[in-house]
Formats: structure tokens, C-alpha cells, sequence
């Protein structure tokens, strides 16, 4: 016999509380969703209205010839040489014709590479330059006794294969291999014969090898502006202009759309004791949110991880995020350090790299939350930050506020059927299966000022264990 049989088997002297229940009212929560996040870059960034739907970042010139090292602007993940930047070539040195540096910049081919990638082989046809627009690469060698051995490393700004160019024939003498994630741009032997064939500048040029002195920068590589300081007397004072960018970068506004749709005998009927259209809009606009700090993060064409300057990207010493890395990512962006941002494993695989070394970063209080710090600058969790197959990650650190030449959120507020700052909900109507839908809208976009406004250390490693 059941429990239940034996129960009903005896005399109950009072109410059984299966029957009582009928009678009582359950205490409801609102619709629960896992997916919402604390959204803290979204609560931080400073927001600027972004009247017409577009936002130009005005910058002033910069380039920096001299120094080796061949610059690069990019456009969300498309990266391309600075034609002026031709120059740090050997070959190209002190060439000065625009035109036949643009039509070669122009015919670099963009191409991406995994860690252990093959670039080049060593005996294999030399017949392009190859530019390393950002990662580590390795040129390896056969050693005195016959292993492979590291001849030198390759980093940002770095090249080779130059003289490929202008020789028929030959062949690399080192393997070049991918150390970390690369994006590298190169240019094939015949593209750049047919620009030297219709440029007669261009020719001449790598007939004679002549020079032509190019205007000086400033350390931090914009065009120099000539100043005078610590003289006495009349002597002549330098004259200078300040130059700006020829082609600043527009901003414009992205979207989050999608049509929430409710039944009307729901709206009507079941709307006690919670009101189920707002239910149904409170958690919309909840995945909306999430999505929109998600394409501010990851969007390929003004996310912040694919907007950071590639001089501003650098990987970790050993893999894990250790003190020393954040050290030098606080060295990236010194200048008035906003906040820190990365996955929670991450911030977990710091929390155990400190501990490790007997270190104990404080906590600040944030909006009356306590949020783990390094050097003062606050540390805040951001889930949006993608992590590899391999367990690998990024950690961002960013200086905030226009004022400030920072990373800037964009938005455009006052919209019709404005819901919330920069979202919208617009009736749509009512079909004739008497479903009615809205219209939900955000408009969003980020904008990083000057480049050393945003600093990502790459390559984090969050699953190597002690």
C-alpha cells in the first residue's frame, strides 16, 4: 500500500494542505532570464548624440618615415598600408611620388594566419614583400648541428623580401612561421613591375636610388610642429602649420532591430497580476542591450577589439594574464586609465597568477559595488569578450570621455516612441489573426579618439593550470 493509502486509510483530523492549495493564491516572480548581464561597459563608456547619424573623428597627420618600421591604418578588421610608409622599403627610400605610392599600396593583398602557419618556406620562390601588420613572427633557420633554431623575430611595423622585388630570380633563405595570430599584407613582384612601368618617377627612382628628405615627426609619430624654445635675443622664429588627416573616419550609427509580437486575447486576458506586454517588452529590450554591447565589443567594423591600434595590441609574456602584463598594458594607455576589461575567467586566471606570486590587488567600490583592481584602475567583468577554442582571451584597457581624447560611446536620443535613451518601441498595428506587434529599436555605435585611448592584451590564456 502507498504512503498516500495509508494516510487516507486513517482519520484526518484537519485540512490536508493538497486541498488547501486549491484555495490559496501563488506568489509569482516576474519572467526570469539568464542571458542579462551587468552590461558595465555599456554603463560606462560617456555617450555622445550623434546628430544625423554619424560621428567624424578628426585627427591630426600621422606618420612616421625613418625609423624602419612600416605603419598601418585600419577600418574595423581591414588593415592598409600608409602609402607614405612604402618608404621605410629599402628599395622605396626616400621615393616621393604620391600617386605611384598610393597605386602600390593599393595592390597589397590582406591575409590572416593562425599560430603555426607557414608564411614562407625556406627554398621556396621569393617573389613578393611581405609586410607584418600586426602579431609575432619567427625566422627559423638550421643551426650549427642541424636542429631548427630561431634566427631572429618579427613584430608590427616589421618586413621582408624586399629585394624580391626587383629580382627574377631567387629563393628565401629562413622560414617565416606565425607565432601568434597574424595579419600580414603582401605584394606580389608583378604588381609592383606593372606600377613602375606606368610611373616614370617610379622608375627613374629605382634606376638612380636618389634621395628626397621627408618631413620629420614627433614622438608620438604625428607631423611635427616646429617650435622654438630656450633662446635668447631676436633669432628668426621657425614657421609651422599643423596638418590633419586627409580622409578622417565617420562614424555612423548601427541598429539592433526586432518585431516583438503578443496575441491580443493574451494582452486582454492574462494581464493580472503582471502586465504580460511589458514583460514581454522588459525582456526584448534586456537581449537588445545584450546584443548591443556585444557588437560594441566584436563588431568587426567599429568593435573595440578590431578598432585598437595594432601598436596597441601586444600578447602575453608566458600565456597566462600575470601582474607584469597588466604592467605593461597600464603602459599602453598611462595617460588617465579609465577601467579594465575581460572575461571572468580571465579575471579569475589574474586573481590565481597574483596569488601565486603572494600578491593581493584591493577592490574599489564602483556604483556601490566592490570590483577587483590593478594599480587603482577598477577591473570589470564583460562576458561579450569572446574566448577561443584554445582557452585564450583578451583583457581591454581603455581612457574614456571625449574631453579626455578617449573611447566614446555614440547614440542618438529624442527618437520617435523614444522607450529608453537611443531605443524605441513603435506600434506596428494589429493583424488579422489579432496579434499585436512593436517595432524595437537601438541605435549605437563607439568611437576610439586617438589610438592610445584603447590597449588590448592579447592571447590571454585562462585554462593553464598552477
Amino acid at each position: 500500500m502507498t504512503e498516500s493509502g495509508v494516510e487516507n486509510a486513517e482519520q484526518r483530523l484537519s485540512l490536508g494542505t493538497e486541498a488547501a492549495r486549491k484555495l490559496a493564491t501563488t506568489t509569482k516572480t516576474p519572467p526570469q532570464m539568464q542571458g542579462i548581464t551587468s552590461r558595465w561597459l555599456l554603463r560606462l563608456l560617456p555617450w555622445i548624440e550623434a546628430a544625423g547619424g554619424s560621428y567624424r573623428v578628426n585627427r591630426r597627420l600621422t606618420y612616421t618615415v625613418g625609423d624602419g618600421r612600416v605603419s598601418f591604418v585600419s577600418t574595423g578588421a581591414d588593415v592598409r598600408v600608409i602609402p607614405r610608409e612604402l618608404c621605410e622599403l629599402s628599395l622605396l627610400r626616400d621615393f616621393g611620388d604620391e600617386s605611384a605610392l598610393e597605386a602600390l599600396a593599393e595592390r597589397f593583398i590582406q591575409e590572416e594566419y593562425a599560430p603555426g602557419d607557414v608564411i614562407v618556406e625556406h627554398g621556396g620562390a621569393a617573389d613578393r614583400v611581405y609586410l607584418i601588420a600586426h602579431g609575432k613572427v619567427n625566422r627559423l633557420g638550421v643551426g650549427d648541428y642541424g636542429d631548427e633554431t630561431v634566427l631572429g623575430t618579427m613584430i608590427d611595423g616589421d618586413h621582408f623580401g624586399s629585394a624580391a622585388l626587383l629580382e627574377d630570380e631567387g629563393s628565401w633563405d629562413a622560414t617565416a612561421k606565425a607565432v601568434t595570430p597574424c595579419t600580414v599584407l603582401s605584394l606580389r613582384r608583378s604588381d609592383f613591375q606593372e606600377v613602375a612601368e606606368r610611373s616614370e618617377a617610379l622608375s627613374a627612382h629605382l634606376a638612380e636610388l636618389r634621395s628626397r628628405p621627408a618631413r620629420e615627426a614627433d614622438p608620438s609619430g604625428e607631423a611635427a610642429i616646429a617650435v622654438a624654445a630656450g633662446h635668447a635675443g631676436e633669432p628668426d622664429l621657425p614657421g609651422t602649420f599643423v596638418d590633419y588627416e586627409g580622409s578622417p573616419r565617420e562614424y555612423e550609427l548601427s541598429v539592433a532591430q526586432t518585431v516583438l509580437r503578443v496575441h491580443t486575447r493574451v494582452a486582454d486576458l492574462y494581464n493580472q497580476p503582471m502586465n504580460q506586454v511589458e514583460e514581454q517588452l522588459r525582456l526584448t529590450v534586456e537581449a537588445l542591450r545584450e546584443r548591443q554591447e556585444d557588437e560594441l565589443v566584436n563588431n568587426r567594423d567599429f568593435g573595440l577589439l578590431h578598432n585598437a591600434d595594432l601598436s596597441q595590441r601586444f600578447p602575453t609574456r608566458t600565456g597566462p594574464p600575470t601582474p607584469d602584463d597588466l604592467d605593461e598594458l597600464l603602459g599602453t594607455v598611462w595617460k588617465e586609465p579609465s577601467f579594465l576589461l575581460a572575461h571572468p575567467r580571465a579575471i579569475a586566471a589574474f586573481g590565481r597568477e597574483c596569488s601565486r606570486r603572494g600578491v593581493y590587488p584591493h577592490s574599489v567600490d564602483v556604483e556601490g559595488h566592490r570590483v577587483p583592481s590593478w594599480r587603482g584602475v577598477p577591473m570589470f567583468p564583460c562576458n561579450k569578450i569572446p574566448v577561443t577554442a584554445t582557452r585564450s582571451t583578451s583583457i581591454m584597457l581603455m581612457r574614456t570621455g571625449q574631453e579626455k581624447q578617449g573611447v566614446v560611446g555614440l547614440h542618438q536620443t529624442g527618437l520617435p516612441d523614444e522607450y529608453q535613451p537611443g531605443l524605441s518601441v513603435r506600434f506596428m498595428g494589429i493583424s488579422e489573426k489579432a496579434i499585436m506587434s512593436y517595432l524595437v529599436s537601438t541605435y549605437y555605435s563607439a568611437a576610439v579618439l586617438v589610438p592610445d585611448a584603447l590597449g588590448i592584451l592579447e592571447n590571454v590564456e585562462i585554462g593553464r593550470e598552477s
